[in-house]
Formats: structure tokens, C-alpha cells, sequence
């Protein structure tokens, strides 16, 4: 049996096992409120086989000690209790973009935050902050952010927190901040700022370790919103277990929630009641003296953990702790029943160390059964921990396999709080899948990212993935098999494709085999149709032509419908029945009775030839359209717009048929009105003809 088989052996009869032989804590059989609470807890750069539910139980099953473990027995309990997403990617390997494109709900395809553009400006469009503060949710930023602009003074940044949806911020504000946990001493990257709201609050926060400061704080809301007439919103986003590596002041306070753990004092110098003792000095008694098989040979004596593996593994128990903390808050003030939580990770594992002693990931394969770590699009970089507790929603021991994305969550936490999600978002709402009630929307895994390093050459990766130069690389997630592109030189690179269900490693690659061509025209096809250049992170495929379709049978003109009411935005309301729905030639409104709601309409273009085409639309209302995937143009924000004025862009499209979707959002007692025209080489601009509109014909 190779290493692989046995991996993915151990991967699938540990899942089962490790969650069909613990007791799940009791469920109540009281009903939930109709709106929860939301709590979303990010970690920075902690692998799919941190955790012990994940990956760490099976190694200790296994009791190879050349193969050392470590403990998560909070979250391995949050896992009997809700559902672990065994197949949850990450939008990007590496933090900034995959954090941008959770708030904006979008792929890396359409967010304005891609590669590494580091303390960037989040575009100024519907977050997932604003979306539930517009449902009646108060909303709550904690720990790291990342996303304010760097051209501007603090504290006015164009994309503080506060300027992107929430009520309140207990922040590191820039992306490097991040980097030190401990903002006052500074003992190895300098002093930082922590910024409530925008107030600069760093001066009264010695010996405060952020991962406990973080907890503290959440826990401080938690209790004062609770129970409150608005459910809130808690985003928590802790700054570890990243490269640095620092240790908290001393062992986790006894007990939790609301009597025990970690409490917040709120007086300057004593913030938080673990801000005392020694700055970077506790190891977890689980590892102090922890050994090893260094060598791999029973007649030698075991060794040491090497320190930096000490300090990794007591940072992804002290975020265990907090996890376990909040959950027992929750509990304690009666509302567990009717609070969402869900944990996962940005990236993959790092490299990366801070400390004058090296950190390899592979101590503790801390990516799982995979290859690839932090900046690598192979499963280990991307793949992600993922679990949602929701009692009396969420059957305890669930196992999701099917694929979703960080960005899926904005529509998620959008349905839970009963508002239609924004038109633009790329993600579904996993809702369905996660209660098991309802039709689960087919979603999208789509990543994109560059960097100038290689793979690692870890002996337990694959030979084909060792040493292997990044550049420009893509992957895309169809049903079990992934397209992945390394090193990309142009549109018209392979595709290696994988079946990693029972490939989980990617060692055996399809992308060549005859029975594969098909597969791998889909996914060089799909690639040109769910994404939209931007000049700040150019693509060596920017300027491929969009692929058409073969459509099915077709007639003439396109199909719409109107959803007549009051919405806060273009919405997608693929869910809801119309209020009434028919075909005719052309986009043309005017015609339609709609005193207010949204219009939604849908066909196909017929593209003349191959060619850059310039679409321009205008209309009295707020509107978006969709060429397949991909946001072509988006007039949605600011809902309601003043001002009648065009917006245009040029696309580069194959000959043949187009899918295209047009939300219109419609306010007042208007006639509604919307112009769609085309412009390409030979053809002057003017309004596409009815003669170019095709919907799907009935069956």
C-alpha cells in the first residue's frame, strides 16, 4: 500500500469513526429565535490537519512517534455538536484576498483585492458587514482587518471597518500589525496599534497577548449583546498561529463563559486577566516535555520537540481554548440554541517563521492528507477547517463533503438573517445543505493567485509537486476533480486535472488522458467565464476570448420576470416565485407594470465573431448584468443611483451563443428603463438587435 492510499485510508475511516464513536453533548428541543446570531471565527494560516477531528486524532491513533500530534479538544467538540465542511476551500492561498473576498462575497475572479496587495482599499460595495447591519443585525469586528488603504493617515482610512458595515471595531487595522501578538512589548516585530473604532487604544494594553485579547473582547460583546433586541454579528478574526509564533503570559484561566476563562477587566494595564506574568513564556503542559522519533529509528532514544514546534502547537491549542470559551459563553447565557458559529482558516499552513529557529509544517503534517501550504493552490494551500455549529438546526456529527468557499458565506449568513443576498455575490447559501432543508444551489470553487516561490520539497509530497515554481497559478473545482495551472504562460496551458476524492493527494495526473479532453476543454473554457481582468494583478490569460456555449434548443427573444415589493439592493431572488414571468423580443421595460421590485431577465446573445466587444448600459434603476459567470457590469451600489449615466466595458468574446442574466432593481412610479449596446470593430455602437436575443425554448 503507498503512503497516499493509507493517507486517504486513515482520512475517510477516521472521519467516521472519530465522529460516529463520541457522545454529541445534548441537544435542546427548543425552537430558535427567527434570526440568530452570527459568529464567524477566521485564524490566520492554520492547516486542514491542525485539528484533531481533522487530521492530529489519526496521527495519534497511529502512535508512530517519528509522526508527533497535537490536541484541539474544543474544536473536535464543536464538531460532534454541528458539521465539519470537509471539502471548504479558502478564496486565495494567502491572507488579504481571501479576506476580501469573504467580506465582499465574491471569488477571486471579481474582487478588487488580489496576489498580495497587502493593506489594500476593499472596494466600496455591499460587505458582509453592511448586508447584515441593512438585516437589523448589530455588527462587530474583532482582531485582525488588513483591508483600510494604505494612502491615507490613520485613523481615516477609506476602508476602516467602520466605513465597511460595522458598528464596531476592536482592531490591529494594518496588515503588519498582525504580525506581533504582542502590540505594547513588540518583542520581535516592534510595537503595534489595536484601534477601537478610531480611537488608538495600544498605550493601555501591556502584557496583553492578542489572541487573549481578542477572546476577551469577544466575549465582552458577546455578554452585552445578548438578549438585545438586534441579534448581532461577530466577526473574529484571530492573528495566529502566524509566523511569529509568540506565547501568551501563562496557562489558559480555569474554567469559561461567563465566571471562568478569559474575562475582560477593562482597566489600562490590566485589560484583560491574563496580562500579567511573562510576556512569550507558556508552553502547554501537553507539550513541554512532549518527545519524538527525530530519526526514525527505535534504537536511538527520542528526542526533544524543537521549541518553535512547542510554540506552534500551544498557539493552536490557546485558539482551541478561546473557541471552547465562547462556546461555553454562549451557553451560559441561553443563547447557543440560536447562535450560528462557524470556525475555518484563511490559508493554508505557513512556511514562515519569525524566530531565529526555522518552522516547517510537515512536524505535524498540518496539511492533512494533501499537498501544498500557505501561497500554493494545491489542496494543502487551499483546503481548509471547517466546522458550524447551530444546535437544533445542524444535526450534531454532520459530515459535508460537498465543495464550497469562503466566499459562499456571505449569502449564507444573508439567508439565515431572511434578506435576499446582493446580485453580485459569487457565492450560494450553504443553508440547505447545512440543515438539510431546502434545494442546495449548485456553487463555485474558482482561485487565482501569483507568487514568485516553489512548493516545498517535502518528502511526504508527491514528486510531481516538489520544488514546483508558482508564478501565475488557477484552480477550479468541479464535482470531485480540480483543474490546476502552475506556472501559467498563456490562455491555451493545460489544465493537470485530479480526482481528488480519491486522489486527495493530486499525484496522479488525467489532464492528458484521451477520456479527459473533454473535461479539459471545460475547464480552460470555464476559466474564461467566471472571472473579469484587473490591470493591479495582470493574468498571462486576461486577454483570452470568453468561450460560448452549445445552447439548448433556442427561440427567439428572452425570458423574464418581476418580484413586486420592497428589496434593499439588486437581489438575487432565484429562490422566490415571481410574481409574474413571460418572454418577449428584447430587454426593453417600459412595458412592464412594475411600480417597484426587481426585474430579472435572461438569455442568450448570439456574438456575430471572435472579438472585443464594448457593452454599455443606462436605465433609471439599478441594475447588473452577467455574461455566464462573470460581472460584466455592475450599477448596483449605490442601490438607487441619482444620476441617469452610462457605464461600459469591453469584453473579449468567442463567436456563437452567450448566457447573460440582468437583475434590475426598480424604485419609484416610474416607467422602468434599461439600453443595452454593443460596439466592436466594424460594428458602431448602437443597440443590440432583437435579432442577437435567444432564450431557452419549452420542452
Amino acid at each position: 500500500m503507498t503512503a497516499s492510499t493509507l493517507k486517504h485510508l486513515l482520512l475517510l475511516i477516521g472521519l467516521i469513526s472519530l465522529l460516529g464513536n463520541t457522545p454529541a453533548g445534548k441537544q435542546k428541543k427548543s425552537a430558535p429565535a427567527a434570526r440568530p446570531n452570527i459568529i464567524f471565527i477566521l485564524v490566520d494560516d492554520m492547516g486542514w490537519g491542525d485539528l484533531g477531528v481533522f487530521w492530529q486524532k489519526q496521527r495519534m491513533q497511529a502512535n508512530n512517534p517519528s509522526e508527533p500530534w497535537q490536541f484541539t479538544p474544543s474544536l473536535d467538540e464543536m464538531a460532534q455538536n454541528g458539521a465539519m465542511l470537509t471539502n471548504h476551500y479558502c478564496a486565495a492561498p494567502v491572507c488579504a484576498p481571501s479576506r476580501a473576498s469573504l467580506m465582499l462575497g465574491v471569488s477571486q475572479g471579481h474582487a478588487n483585492i488580489r496576489n498580495n496587495q497587502f493593506d489594500k482599499e476593499l472596494q466600496d460595495t455591499y460587505t458582509m458587514s453592511s448586508v447584515l447591519r441593512r438585516a437589523g443585525y448589530s455588527t462587530n469586528l474583532v482582531g485582525k482587518w488588513g483591508l483600510q488603504g494604505a494612502d491615507a493617515e490613520a485613523p481615516n482610512w477609506p476602508a476602516h471597518p467602520l466605513n465597511r458595515g460595522f458598528d464596531y471595531s476592536y482592531a490591529y487595522i494594518r496588515h503588519v500589525d498582525g504580525h506581533e501578538h504582542y502590540p505594547v512589548e513588540g518583542i520581535y516585530r516592534g510595537k503595534k496599534e489595536v484601534w477601537e473604532n478610531k480611537t488608538n487604544v495600544s498605550a493601555g494594553l501591556a502584557k496583553s497577548f492578542t489572541t487573549d485579547l481578542w477572546t476577551a473582547k469577544a466575549k465582552d460583546l458577546i455578554k452585552q449583546q445578548a438578549g438585545k433586541d438586534k441579534p448581532f454579528f461577530l466577526y473574529l478574526a484571530y492573528d495566529v498561529p502566524h509566523a511569529v509564533l509568540e506565547l501568551p503570559t501563562q496557562a489558559y484561566p480555569k474554567g469559561g463563559g461567563l465566571q471562568g476563562g478569559l474575562q475582560w477587566l477593562g482597566k489600562p494595564g490590566a485589560m484583560i486577566n491574563t496580562a500579567s506574568g511573562t510576556p512569550d513564556s507558556y508552553i502547554h503542559p501537553d507539550y513541554a516535555q512532549a518527545t519524538y522519533d527525530h530519526d526514525k529509528k527505535t534504537e536511538t532514544p527520542n528526542i526533544a520537540w524543537p521549541d518553535v514546534y512547542k510554540r506552534y502547537a500551544t498557539l493552536c491549542r490557546r485558539i482551541d481554548d478561546g473557541v471552547g470559551d465562547i462556546l461555553h459563553l454562549l451557553k451560559d447565557l441561553n443563547i447557543d440554541q440560536n447562535t450560528i458559529v462557524v470556525f475555518t482558516s484563511d490559508n493554508g499552513p505557513s512556511i514562515e517563521s519569525y524566530l531565529k529557529e526555522e518552522y516547517e509544517p510537515n512536524f505535524f503534517n498540518s496539511y492533512g492528507p494533501f499537498d501544498g501550504i500557505k501561497r500554493d493552490v494545491w489542496e494543502g494551500g487551499v483546503r481548509m477547517p471547517t466546522l458550524v455549529q447551530w444546535p437544533g438546526n445542524i444535526a450534531p456529527r454532520k459530515v459535508v463533503a460537498q465543495p464550497s468557499a469562503l466566499y459562499d458565506w456571505l449569502a449564507t449568513f444573508a439567508d439565515v438573517a431572511q434578506i435576499p443576498a446582493p446580485a453580485r455575490t459569487d457565492g450560494v447559501s450553504l443553508l440547505p445543505t447545512l440543515t438539510g432543508k431546502g434545494q442546495q444551489r449548485e456553487g463555485l470553487v474558482y482561485i487565482e493567485y501569483e507568487n514568485n516561490g516553489n512548493t516545498p520539497k517535502f518528502e511526504e509530497f508527491s514528486t510531481n509537486h516538489r520544488g514546483r515554481k508558482r508564478n501565475q497559478m488557477q484552480k477550479i473545482r468541479q464535482g470531485d476533480f480540480v483543474g490546476v495551472r502552475y506556472d501559467i504562460k498563456s490562455a491555451e496551458d493545460d489544465f493537470e486535472i485530479y480526482n481528488v476524492v480519491t486522489d486527495p493527494q493530486e499525484r496522479q495526473n488525467l489532464g492528458k488522458e484521451a477520456a479527459y479532453q473533454k473535461m479539459q476543454t471545460m475547464f480552460k473554457e470555464k476559466a474564461t467565464q467566471v472571472r473579469r481582468p484587473d490591470p493591479e494583478a495582470p493574468r498571462p490569460y486576461d486577454l483570452a476570448l470568453m468561450a460560448a456555449v452549445a445552447p439548448p434548443k433556442l427561440a427567439p427573444g428572452i425570458s423574464w420576470s418581476t418580484y413586486e415589493g420592497q428589496f434593499p439592493w439588486v437581489a438575487d431572488l432565484s429562490s422566490r416565485p415571481a410574481t409574474q414571468s413571460g418572454t418577449k423580443p428584447g430587454i426593453e421595460l417600459n412595458k412592464l407594470a412594475l411600480k417597484e421590485g426587481m426585474l430579472y431577465q435572461e438569455g442568450y446573445i448570439k456574438i456575430p465573431k471572435d472579438g472585443a466587444y464594448q457593452f454599455s448600459m443606462n436605465g433609471n434603476g439599478s441594475y447588473l448584468l452577467r455574461l455566464h459567470n462573470a460581472l460584466i457590469l455592475d450599477r448596483s451600489f449605490p442601490d438607487r443611483p441619482k444620476l441617469k449615466l452610462p457605464i461600459s466595458t469591453t469584453v473579449n468574446l468567442k463567436a456563437g451563443y452567450h448566457p447573460f442574466k440582468i437583475y434590475y432593481h426598480h424604485t419609484d412610479n416610474s416607467k422602468p428603463n434599461l439600453e443595452w449596446t454593443w460596439q466592436a470593430e466594424g460594428l458602431a455602437e448602437q443597440p443590440i438587435p432583437l435579432t442577437a436575443y435567444f432564450h431557452a425554448a419549452e420542452k
